[in-house]
């Protein structure tokens, strides 16, 4: 049993990168956003700190808590992720109750993890490999600043109601063809929810879905301090962040499997 979950853990904090404000990008695309979908980019831009601010931002640290749902039980548990532009990210957990420590990492170019089977670091599965080079980039500022450049489009679509609130919706569309769902609050011009289709632990697609409150000014930006994750409809995880550090010159070398 301790090992199922082990291995259920490892793919929820997978899949909860998935559904982190998702601007994310590999390669160039043909097609082009449309002129009021880059306006609304904009002004999402201008209400996350604006361009100067955000493209002063080369690498940053994010701790906080986070509580997963799992086998009937919750598990609690530190969690700090760590994003270096403009595609370089590790995260950190350690799981008291299970004597456990997990890391999930994006070089740049490889994947690579604590696998929950052997507690060794190893490549990633391809699977796993390619949805956290997506992720790597989720957490940057490269794809809203110059979509273009990244080889994203954004699409509007009608607006949808939430809770009797009508949001904004913006369809970002990355090269590969992966689609995410961005609602973006009217008075803020902040995301409140992201919805896209992440992996699980087989690699089979679970629609998942993020929300995103407790905005607060940090160093010029707007962050989320709390995000809650459902998958397919039912409420996966939880993310309380404590604190949000920018440009504390990470190291590459930290984001590489030794």
């Amino acid at each position: 049993m301790k090992r199922t979950i082990h291995l259920s853990v490892a793919a929820a904090l997978l899949i909860s990168l998935a559904v982190l404000p998702a601007f994310t990008a590999q390669a160039p695309a043909a097609a082009a956003s449309g002129k009021e979908a880059l306006d609304v980019l904009g002004k999402m831009v201008e209400a996350m700190g604006g361009r100067k601010v955000l493209e002063a931002i080369k690498d940053t640290t994010i701790s906080g808590q986070l509580e997963i749902a799992q086998a009937g039980t919750t598990i609690t548990a530190p969690i700090t992720i760590y994003q270096k532009e403009p595609n370089k990210m590790r995260l950190d957990i350690t799981i008291a109750e299970y004597n456990m420590s997990i890391t999930q990492a994006y070089d740049g170019q490889k994947g690579w993890y604590t696998n929950p089977q052997t507690g060794m670091t190893e490549e990633m599965p391809d699977f796993m490999a390619k949805e956290f080079a997506r992720q790597a980039l989720a957490v940057g500022s490269q794809t809203i600043l110059d979509p273009k450049k990244a080889g994203v489009t954004y699409t509007m679509k009608p607006k949808a109601a939430i809770e009797g609130k009508d949001y904004i919706v913006l369809e970002q569309t990355l090269p590969d063809g992966h689609k995410v769902t961005l609602y973006i609050d009217p008075a803020t011009y902040l995301p409140y929810k992201t919805q896209t289709l992440a992996l699980d632990e087989t690699g089979a697609e679970v629609e998942a879905e993020s929300f995103t409150t407790d905005y607060r000014k940090v160093g010029g930006t707007m962050v989320p301090h709390f995000n809650r994750v459902l998958h397919n409809g039912t409420e996966a995880q939880k993310i309380t962040i404590t604190s949000v550090t920018y440009n504390s010159n990470l190291d590459d070398a930290f984001f590489i499997l030794k």
